[in-house]
């Protein structure tokens, strides 16, 4: 079931059966809000991922220096009032104003320059170990597609990441994978620290993260080799969707999931 919040600006609710939670999404509103969103952050990436988190504090909260500049999305369970999920969105407005993104740090961004006009850049993004069935992030998504839709930006890049904590297989099978959907070679980003990946042995059963696999359904593509990034333990993945390349199929679900955050509960 689908309603919506007219005062959220990505107000969205659906019930999950499979968590037995009714989960709303919108945009964090206070400082306070931001905090729950850092404070799940630090509970994932550093807690139980192990990332070296360099603008973590001490009292469990993750934070850097564009946490100020980003729109922060929240995905939370309405009956215990607790941020169970999280995405940062950087709109081109606010990137001109730190002067970069936050994957320029680990790429090249050189050819994908043109497109800044109308592209937001999303990362950070984390879902509570509990909600981790897909209602969550069906959530976060229809946060994202009416946040695209009501700022009439065209396309949306983010590092998706692969954990190198089995030595790097993983890693390395989604590598050879992602072969097939990279980007014509002039939307090509190019990694600072490339992740080695011939350096390493082959899962003999690869998995595709969650969130890779939706963006590829929608039409998404690689913009090239992945990076390594050392704090996070992680392979990279440049990840460009435009609106303008959407598989017929997802563009409409894309526009249903913009539609529902547009919707007035009746």
């Amino acid at each position: 079931m689908l309603q919506t919040d007219a005062d959220a600006i990505a107000g969205a609710t659906l019930e999950s059966r499979a968590a037995n939670a009714v989960l709303t999404v919108g945009l964090a509103r206070t400082a306070s809000e931001v905090e729950e969103a850092q404070r799940l952050r630090y509970e994932v990436f550093a807690q139980e991922m192990g990332a070296q988190l360099a603008g973590a504090s001490n009292d469990g909260i993750d934070r850097d220096e564009f946490d100020a500049y980003c729109d922060h999305l929240l995905v939370r369970d309405r009956d215990s009032a607790k941020v169970v999920g999280t995405y940062r969105i950087l709109p081109p407005h606010r990137s001109q104003l730190i002067g970069r993104l936050y994957s320029e740090s680990e790429f090249d961004l050189a050819r994908l320059a043109h497109l800044r006009p109308s592209l937001i850049e999303v990362g950070r993004s984390c879902v509570h170990p509990d909600y981790r069935t897909g209602a969550a992030i069906l959530m976060l998504w229809a946060g994202l597609a009416r946040y695209m839709r009501r700022g009439r930006y065209r396309h949306l890049i983010g590092c998706a990441s692969a954990p190198l904590a089995d030595g790097g297989m993983q890693a390395a099978s989604l590598r050879d994978t992602l072969q097939y959907y990279l980007t014509d070679p002039e939307y090509r980003v190019f990694p600072r620290v490339p992740f080695p990946h011939e350096r390493f042995g082959r899962a003999s059963q690869p998995e595709m993260p969650p969130l890779i696999k939706g963006y590829l359904r929608l039409g998404a593509r690689v913009c090239g080799e992945p990076a390594w990034d050392p704090d996070f333990n992680s392979a990279d993945f440049l990840i460009w969707l435009s609106l303008d390349n959407l598989k017929p199929r997802y563009a409409r679900h894309f526009e249903l999931l913009a539609a529902h955050g547009e919707a007035v509960a009746a």
